[in-house]
């Protein structure tokens, strides 16, 4: 993958672009923000006993590599493909990774687990990315009594592996405690995310130090607990633009009068009716700093999650587009694609009826006429994408003429009902 430049410096920026900006000024932002906004060693308030700083305009994306999920990810930590993928990052106007870790492979092999979760932090610094570790744990962590020996030598392993790295943007010491909300076991978890806060506030020593969160699945669960971390954040799959904007607007209101920054950590799933474009638009129109699942289409979450292939094709370029700051026109003034204005859609109707009427028709001349149908079908998104026209004429098999002509039939259906009127002509 093309190799991006490396930043001297971290570059903070504090305005989140707006979203009535002109094209190359969005792009002009978001290169800006790709170049380091927000990598964590901004510098600190003299005195101060926190690192904190302006989270709107972070742009993240949680990660793990393709070919697994998070034990997986770290059991077979690859730091050229790891390169690979926060390249690809950058290319989007990214700037943050949320990267969970894996008690049970640190377990396996410490050595190992500290050298690539230092390798992916100095990864993330070299192309101005912020880095926020999860923090996971065994069961039986969650029930010990106190002092809680295991969490605080887990605790203590983390800060002296990551601590120093100018890309550590914050600790995220519990994922979703809060989840699910009928859980018997919730408040139990709960109340040990608390004590993991504490316990990382305890154990870091520098100062400023790194500042904590927990990513609770829930608004009102971060409220619950907002006296407890230094950054509040929470997560929303919400299926509407009104609950999305309604969580915003509590999870703000609560942070102002907390004093606290707040951003969401988790949004973005295909299968929760929470398309991409919409919920990065909300967000960042809203300026609150986010994070999608995830950067990689991987094996666990990929059917309903993701931007990137590992070789650099995304699944939906309109989640890369609105990261950009460019989003889909929805209103009143949209214009409509006539495919058939230059009669492309007749004409291409009518040759592919006359190729299938002829037994012995080239199947040149009918592949040739299925990717011109399977592009106007695309080009004026005509057709549902999940499984691109296209994509189905390139993957037709050589010399497989039943499967063209049964192809080319369904396209040119498809396509037919756009062919012009006779009084249109």
């Amino acid at each position: 993958m093309r190799q991006a430049k490396q930043p001297k410096r971290p570059i903070v920026l504090g305005q989140t672009p707006n979203h009535s900006m002109n094209v190359t000024q969005s792009l002009m932002v978001v290169s800006c923000l790709a170049l380091g906004s927000l990598v964590s060693r901004a510098a600190p308030v003299p005195g101060a006993d926190v690192r904190l700083q302006d989270y709107s305009t972070i742009r993240g994306a949680n990660y793990c590599s393709a070919g697994g999920h998070h034990r997986e990810h770290w059991r077979k930590f690859d730091l050229q493909e790891a390169q690979r993928d926060l390249d690809y990052a950058r290319e989007v106007g990214l700037n943050h990774v949320r990267v969970f870790l894996s008690y049970s492979v640190y377990l396996e092999n410490k050595e190992a687990f500290r050298r690539n979760l230092r390798d992916l932090a100095r990864a993330c610094q070299a192309r101005g990315i912020g880095l926020m570790p999860v923090v996971s744990y065994k069961s039986e962590m969650i029930k010990e009594a106190a002092p809680y020996p295991l969490s605080r030598a887990w605790a203590q392993e983390l800060i002296d592996t990551l601590g120093d790295e100018p890309a550590l943007a914050f600790w995220d010491v519990f994922n979703e405690p809060d989840y699910p909300p009928t859980s018997a076991t919730r408040a139990e978890v709960t109340a040990y995310a608390r004590v993991l806060a504490q316990i990382f506030r305890e154990l870091d020593t520098r100062r400023p130090r790194t500042p904590i969160t927990i990513g609770f699945a829930y608004e009102k669960s971060m409220e619950e607990n907002g006296d407890v971390v230094d950054v509040l954040s929470y997560h929303d799959y919400s299926p509407t633009r009104a609950e999305i904007r309604g969580n915003i607007a509590a999870a703000q209101a609560f942070a102002a009068g907390m004093k606290k920054p707040v951003i969401n950590t988790e949004i973005g799933c295909t299968a929760r009716a929470n398309p991409y474009d919409v919920a990065i638009e909300e967000h960042a129109r809203a300026g609150m700093g986010f994070y999608v699942w995830e950067l990689m289409v991987t094996k666990n979450w990929g059917n309903v999650h993701g931007i990137f292939y590992p070789d650099g094709t995304v699944r939906d370029p309109s989640i890369a587009a609105a990261l950009l700051g460019l989003y889909r026109n929805r209103g009143a003034e949209a214009v409509a694609e006539f495919p058939d204005r230059e009669g492309s859609v007749t004409r291409t109707v009518a040759e592919g009826r006359t190729w299938l009427s002829d037994t012995n028709a080239p199947s040149s001349e009918g592949r040739k006429l299925a990717e011109t149908a399977a592009n106007l079908l695309e080009a004026n998104q005509l057709v549902p994408m999940h499984n691109l026209p296209t994509r189905r004429v390139a993957l037709l098999p050589d010399g497989d003429i039943a499967a063209l002509r049964a192809l080319l039939s369904e396209l040119l259906d498809a396509l037919e009902p756009y062919q012009r009127p006779p009084e249109a002509k």
